[in-house]
């Protein structure tokens, strides 16, 4: 099933996260424990605590190191980014692999590019000064690097989140036109429509094909039936798209 979901929440608490995911303390606790990929946004942090195993995303860790390179020129950062380079030569070469393969793969050779790159980081963190945009970009990769390095060790886990954050991209381009919902209401319904509008542009749909056949469907569905709306089971009319 391929899908998109987004929310709609009042603030960027992480109680938003953890009624989300149906976490101990959530309104809806099914007791789910399971694998999160994210950057180091403070609201996944009590997540962790109750049995979600964080996993980093090396793409946020790489990134502070291209800012630094791409704006100042930064030798030390030019260094760190070969170590990323190689790390994503892998995954390149894994992406279409079985993911015991994958897992086979990353053992045998990403392994040790990561163990280096850590040694590496540490050495480097001891001849710069401490508060400088170096110091914190090493920290940063320091601080999360067992989370940084699970993918490694489960074939079924990516390297980074950048696939969530290409979804999203279109809602955070135009956050500003829609930055007042109206009502926690509103809110939610935007959030129900642009889940059904991204997952059907992600199975291949028309978004707006889609929709419209939706709607004209709605009123004579079966309730027993309605799942057959959902974009991952829907089937366009005559057998167009």
């Amino acid at each position: 099933m391929k899908a998109v979901v987004f929310d709609f929440a009042e603030s960027r608490g992480g109680q938003h996260v953890r009624d989300f995911l149906g976490l101990p303390g959530s309104e809806h606790n099914p007791g789910w424990k399971g694998k999160l990929v994210t950057d180091d946004f403070s609201g996944y942090k009590a997540c962790f605590e109750l049995g979600v195993t964080e996993v980093g995303c090396m793409a946020h860790a790489r990134r502070k190191f291209h800012e630094l390179w791409a704006n100042h020129g930064s030798q030390v950062s030019e260094q760190a980014l070969k170590f990323f380079q190689k790390l994503y030569e892998v995954e390149r070469e894994v992406q279409d692999r079985p993911a015991q393969e994958r897992q086979a793969i990353r053992k045998d050779r990403s392994e040790q590019i990561a163990d280096a790159l850590h040694q590496w980081l540490i050495q480097q963190r001891q001849k710069v000064p401490d508060g400088s945009a170096t110091a914190k970009a090493i920290g940063y990769s320091l601080k999360r690097w067992k989370a940084l390095v699970r993918f490694i060790d489960d074939g079924d886990l990516p390297i980074d989140n950048n696939w969530v954050e290409n979804q999203i991209r279109p809602i955070a381009i135009g956050r500003n036109n829609w930055l007042f919902a109206g009502s926690l209401r509103a809110g939610k319904r935007a959030a129900a429509i642009m889940s059904l509008v991204h997952s059907a542009r992600l199975n291949g749909h028309e978004p707006s094909a889609y929709l419209r056949d939706v709607l004209e469907r709605l009123p004579t569905q079966p309730a027993s039936r309605i799942d057959e709306l959902l974009p991952h089971r829907w089937q366009p009319p005559n057998g167009t798209r």
